[in-house]
């Protein structure tokens, strides 16, 4: 059975203060939200211990933005598995576009990250897609097959959730048609061994186009950037019709 997951990526926005004033105004409007929708906020690293404390007993789930492959060790600025998990972390992105484009993220480092991530019961979300410059080369689908099958050597895909987010369409307001990030998503579930993983698009998803991506029979759910650093756009996006 695939599970609708839906997470709001904050990227490199909002201190303490500001992700508690957030959630005064966001967890109100979950009392409306379908139990079945998986909700997850994935906050800078400093915020993590004090959502974790905050969302106890709540609806929404806590999600990092990265993780290191190894449990510890010299690798200045990283954060590793029982470092997450110790505060009650249950999700991580790996292979975010940003990663792989400013950091030098690889397919490689993406599966030592994904197999670090579940050793540790955390459950990954693992990032893939296009630039402009290789879709208009109809590139496409041959990179992100390369993406899943190097990215996806011996990661269980019982606790995976992958999310199509093509580079073209983050933050820049260029959506991806809806039947289009249907057909990839449908090209990826193709290349799985387990039909059931939850496969989300990500991409200038905002509260005006929520209603359309979610209509398609392939998608379970959405990666938000920008629109789930408002309390009511991100509700919207969370309680879609």
């Amino acid at each position: 059975m695939r599970k609708i997951v839906i997470a709001g990526n904050w990227k490199m926005f909002k201190t303490q203060a500001e992700s508690q004033e957030f959630l005064q105004g966001f967890l109100p409007y979950l009392e409306e939200t379908p139990q079945e929708r998986e909700i997850l906020l994935c906050p800078p690293f400093t915020n993590l211990n004090i959502l974790s404390k905050s969302l106890h007993g709540s609806r929404v789930q806590l999600g990092a933005q990265n993780v290191h492959w190894e449990e510890n060790g010299a690798y200045t600025g990283e954060i590793s598995s029982p470092m997450l998990t110790e505060i009650g972390v249950r999700y991580v992105i790996v292979g975010h576009s940003e990663r792989r484009q400013y950091f030098g993220e690889t397919n490689l480092s993406v599966n030592l990250r994904l197999k670090a991530a579940q050793k540790h019961g955390l459950t990954p979300i693992l990032c893939v897609g296009e630039t402009k410059q290789q879709r208009d080369e109809g590139e496409t689908e041959s990179l992100i097959i390369s993406q899943l099958n190097q990215g996806l050597v011996n990661v269980d895909q019982d606790n995976l959730v992958i999310a199509y987010e093509p580079i073209w369409a983050i933050g820049t307001g260029d959506t991806c048609e809806a039947t289009e990030a249907n057909r990839v998503i449908g090209l990826i579930r193709s290349q799985l061994s387990n039909p059931n993983v939850s496969i989300q698009y990500g991409g200038s998803v905002k509260p005006n186009n929520i209603d359309e991506i979610m209509a398609q029979p392939e998608i379970d759910g959405a990666l938000v950037g920008g629109a789930s650093l408002e309390p009511e756009s991100f509700a919207r996006i969370v309680n879609y019709n």
